[in-house]
C-alpha cells in the first residue's frame, strides 16, 4: 500500500512540475509577443491610429450602457486591479485544453488588446497570452473608465454601425448618453454576434440577448426587480430616422 502511494505520488508530482514547465514556456512565449507588439507599435499609438467609428469618452455614456456592458461582458472589470493572472491561467488552460487558440471567456481590456493588436492577422496562443500583458499594460496607461470607452467605440453593432455612438443614432436615433435599461442591454447584447442580433435581420433574436442582459444586471445589483421588470416592457423596436 504504502508503494502505491509512494508512486502516485511521484506521478502527480511529475504531473505538476511538467504542467509548471509548460506554463513558464507559454508564459514566457506569450511575454515575449507582448514585448514584440508595443516595440512594434506603442500604446498610444496603437490607440490613436485605431479606426474608430465615433470614439466617445466614458462620460458620454448613461450608466446603464455601463452597467449592461460589464454585466455581461467582465463582471469584475472594475474590481479588478493589478496584473490579471486569473484572466492568464484561464487562457493557458482554455488553448491547452482545447488544443487550439479559442475564443471566448476574454475580459474587456484583453479585448480591446486584441483590436488594437492582433485583429487582422494569426492569433494562436502566443497572441492570446500577450493580450493579458497587452491589457495590464493598457489599465497602466488609461483609466478603467477610458478602457471601457475604448472597447464600446470599437465595437461593432451590425448594420453597418461601428461604435455605440453610431449605434444610439443608427437604432435608436439617441446618444449613448440617453440609453434606459432597456435599450442599454438590447445594445450591449449585439457585439457578441453583430450579424445574428444586428436589428435589421435578427430582432427576435437580440430581443431573447437582451433578456439575458437584463437579467444578468439584475444578478449583478445593477437594476431591481422592479426595474427588471419594467425594463422587459419597453418596446426596443429600432426608431426610424427623422423620428
Amino acid at each position: 500500500m504504502k508503494k502505491l502511494w509512494h508512486r502516485l505520488l511521484v506521478l502527480f508530482l511529475s504531473l505538476l512540475l511538467m504542467v509548471m514547465v509548460l506554463t513558464g514556456y507559454f508564459v514566457a512565449r506569450g511575454y515575449n509577443r507582448y514585448i514584440q507588439a508595443i516595440r512594434e507599435t506603442p500604446v498610444e499609438e496603437a490607440v490613436a491610429n485605431y479606426p474608430f467609428g465615433e470614439r466617445i469618452r466614458f462620460n458620454q455614456l448613461s450608466p446603464a450602457f455601463v452597467y449592461a456592458v460589464v454585466a455581461v461582458e467582465d463582471q469584475r472589470y472594475f474590481y479588478r486591479r493589478g496584473f490579471d493572472w486569473v484572466a492568464l491561467f484561464r487562457a493557458i488552460i482554455n488553448n491547452l485544453v482545447a488544443h487550439r487558440a479559442v475564443e471566448g471567456a476574454s475580459t474587456i481590456g484583453q479585448q480591446v488588446a486584441k483590436n488594437l493588436y492582433f485583429q487582422g492577422g494569426r492569433r494562436g496562443l502566443e497572441e492570446k497570452l500577450a493580450e493579458v500583458f497587452l491589457m495590464n499594460e493598457l489599465e497602466n496607461q488609461y483609466s478603467k473608465e477610458e478602457v471601457l470607452a475604448l472597447y464600446v467605440s470599437m465595437n461593432y453593432y451590425g448594420d453597418g454601425l461601428w461604435g455605440i455612438a453610431q449605434a444610439s443614432k443608427g437604432y435608436y436615433q439617441t446618444s449613448p448618453a440617453e440609453l434606459d435599461y432597456a435599450h442599454a442591454a438590447m445594445l450591449a447584447g449585439i457585439p457578441n454576434a453583430p450579424s445574428y442580433y444586428q436589428l435589421s435581420t435578427g430582432y427576435e433574436q437580440a430581443v431573447r440577448r437582451q433578456r439575458k442582459v437584463l437579467s444578468r444586471m439584475k444578478e449583478e445589483g445593477y437594476i431591481s426587480e422592479q426595474e427588471y421588470e419594467e425594463a422587459l416592457l419597453v418596446d426596443v423596436h429600432p426608431v426610424p430616422e427623422g423620428n
